[in-house]
This record gives C-alpha cells, sequence and structure tokens, in this order.
C-alpha cells in the first residue's frame, strides 16, 4: 500500500492535472514504481465545501498516475453534478483520492446476508445487475449509516427499484486509502 507521502502526491498530481486541463502548466507525473504499477482509484472534489464532482475506477487497468489524471479530470469537468471551473476556481478545491483495494466478492442469497458482510465505513460496496451497476465509496457511510438506507440508495444509484432482489444480483466489497489535500492558502 501507499505510504502518506506517496498518497499526498496524487492529490498534488490530480490538482495540477486540473491545473493543466484550464490551461496551465503541464502536470508531471511522480517517480517510483508504485505509480506506474496498475491502480484504481476515485478522484473527489470538493467546492467551498459542497460537491463539485467524484469520478473512479473500480478495477486496475492502467498505471495509478494515470487513473488519477484522468478521474480527476473527469471529476472537474465531466460529473454531472460539477459547475463550471475557471482557472481562479482550481484554489477553491479540496482534492481527495481514494486508492481501492481489488474488489471482493460478496456471495449471498439475500439482500440481508450481504448487508452481514459489510462493516459500515470500512467497505465500499458495488451493486451489479445486468448492465446497471452502482458504488458507494466506504466514506458514504457517514451520510447513510443505517444499512438500509445504505443499500435502498445504492440500488437507487444503480438504476434499480429500491425493494430490487433477484438471485443474478452480484454484490462486491472493497476498503480504501484515502488522502485529502485542502486548498492552498491565499
Amino acid at each position: 500500500m501507499l505510504t502518506d507521502a506517496q498518497g499526498l502526491s496524487l492529490c498534488r498530481l490530480a490538482r495540477a492535472a486540473i491545473t493543466e486541463a484550464l490551461g496551465g502548466s503541464a502536470a508531471v507525473l511522480p517517480k517510483g514504481d508504485v505509480f506506474l504499477a496498475p491502480g484504481a482509484c476515485f478522484v473527489t472534489l470538493h467546492r467551498n465545501g459542497m460537491l463539485h464532482g467524484c469520478i473512479g475506477s473500480l478495477v486496475a487497468h492502467r498505471p495509478l498516475a494515470e487513473d488519477v489524471v484522468d478521474n480527476a479530470v473527469s471529476a472537474a469537468f465531466r460529473d454531472p453534478r460539477a459547475t463550471e471551473l475557471r482557472p481562479s476556481d482550481e484554489q477553491n478545491l479540496t482534492v481527495e483520492v481514494s486508492v481501492l483495494s481489488p474488489m471482493e466478492r460478496i456471495v449471498a442469497h439475500n439482500k440481508e446476508e450481504a448487508l452481514a458482510q459489510l462493516v459500515p465505513g470500512e467497505h465500499g460496496v458495488v451493486l451489479q445487475h445486468g448492465n446497471k451497476r452502482g458504488t458507494f465509496l466506504p466514506q458514504v457511510w457517514k451520510d447513510l449509516p443505517d444499512k438500509s438506507v445504505f443499500w435502498r440508495e445504492l440500488l437507487r444509484k444503480a438504476g434499480l427499484p429500491p425493494g430490487f432482489d433477484s438471485p443474478d444480483l452480484q454484490v462486491f466489497r472493497y476498503t480504501v486509502k484515502k488522502w485529502r489535500e485542502e486548498p492552498p492558502c491565499p
């Protein structure tokens, strides 16, 4: 796993990628094998204390540094919740990078069995049925601490009805290690 210094380097990289996309200096990828190894991450941006965007990868499919760059730019400009950013707005962004562990399939016959295998605040969860899929990072448990409400909202995010239940519903869990960089002081 990454050290805190390496994690903060990823936050700085995410900010640099957004700055570059806004017409600033080119982002420089950090050096080291850990940044070149395949990795999956989510980049979450808050602007003046409000969620601006959150985009990520569930499966490691490219070098971690590249995943951070692409997800940072996507969270800043392509997330449907994102509002327009100007170069001066970058200074108002809080950048959070969450690096995901590999996903683990949960074997369960119903919602109750699946929920029993989840630890609030520790596990991120993916629900998938056919081509519909939704995930919540472990941080979402803070806002949705009740397991039933968490499940219902995750079904909704996946585009499934609130009481949906099917033997074909796939449930996965994962953990994250996250780092956060507050906006630079003026």
